[in-house]
Parts: C-alpha cells; structure tokens; sequence
C-alpha cells in the first residue's frame, strides 16, 4: 500500500485515519480505511457490541480533506488544522473489521481556508455526513 499522501498531512499511527488514497479529482478524493478490530478503543467503547466512536469517523474525513489541501495549497511550513464543523448526521454504525469508503468534496478556497463537505459510508450505506472547514496556520514546534 503506497502512503506517499502522508507527506501532506502531520498524523501518523496510532492517530492515523486514512490506509489509502483510492481517486481524486481537482475537487474530491475518495480514501479507505480499515477498521481494525484490535483498536484499543473498542474494548471500552460499548464493550461486548463495539462501534467505531463517530469522532473518529469524523476524523477519517477531516484527515482525507486534509490531504487534500496539502496537495493543492501546503507548504513545508504549514499545516491544515479544522476550524469548523457544522450538519453532522450519524446514520449508521461503523463496526470492527469494516472498511470505510470516505469521500470528501471541496465546495470553496478562500487564500488558506477550504470549505469541504464529507461522508463515510461501509458497503454502500452512508455512516455520517459533515460540512468542516479547515485552513494552513504556521508550524508552531
């Protein structure tokens, strides 16, 4: 699996969302991200019936948007933090051993913010959708 995308983003494992980059287009990338049931979260996140935590989920989208960003506005001395996240809706539950199919689109650019829109969905069904923005700030360390 190539992982030259993470040279546009700052996550790296454990805190990392995104296995590969599948399409992308001047306005979308599509990535995937396999669950791995061994997570250490879900041994307390409903223990016995696990389910991803959304946050996480949202976080898959965000770091596919931000690779996004990296590739089309990033320079070495910036990064892409979020500023915003407004419509979440959680439809459907992501499970240990899944594979996520994550989907964001660019909506506007604006200098260093980008305007996104993001879904994560598991065999054709949609998990959650989201609107975040997210802009370059100066490394700081």
């Amino acid at each position: 699996m190539s992982q030259d995308f993470l040279k546009y983003i700052p996550h790296r494992p454990p805190f990392l969302f995104v296995d590969r980059v599948i399409e992308e287009t001047d306005d979308t990338i599509k990535t995937l991200k396999k669950i791995d049931p061994n997570e250490p979260f879900f041994a307390g996140h409903y223990p016995g019936s696990p389910i991803m935590p959304g946050v996480l989920i949202f976080e898959s989208i965000f770091q596919a948007g931000a690779i996004m960003m990296g590739k089309r506005i990033a320079t070495e001395s910036r990064i892409p933090v979020l500023t915003r996240v407004n419509n979440i809706k959680l439809k459907h539950a992501v499970y240990p051993g899944d594979t996520m199919k994550i989907e964001v689109t660019l909506k506007d650019l604006v200098s260093t913010a980008a305007y996104m829109s993001g879904k994560a969905s598991v065999n054709g069904k949609i998990a959650v959708t989201l609107e975040f923005s997210a802009m370059l700030i100066e490394k700081t360390r």
